[in-house]
């Protein structure tokens, strides 16, 4: 059986066109818009923003 909980699996993918993705969890109730973060993309070696993917 499935979970059922405010947590949903999503992608984060690289705003510098890479198309480094990173896979995580957010808490829908709290964040229910789209999330931005700054993490390491590997291909260029910095630290980028990076937005959540449908």
């Amino acid at each position: 059986m499935a979970k059922k909980g405010k947590r949903v699996i999503i992608q984060i993918e690289s705003t510098e066109g890479t198309g480094y993705r990173y896979v995580m969890t957010k808490n829908k109730q709290l964040h229910p818009e789209r999330v931005e973060y700054k993490k390491y993309d590997p291909k260029i070696r910095k630290h980028v923003i990076f937005k959540e993917t449908k």
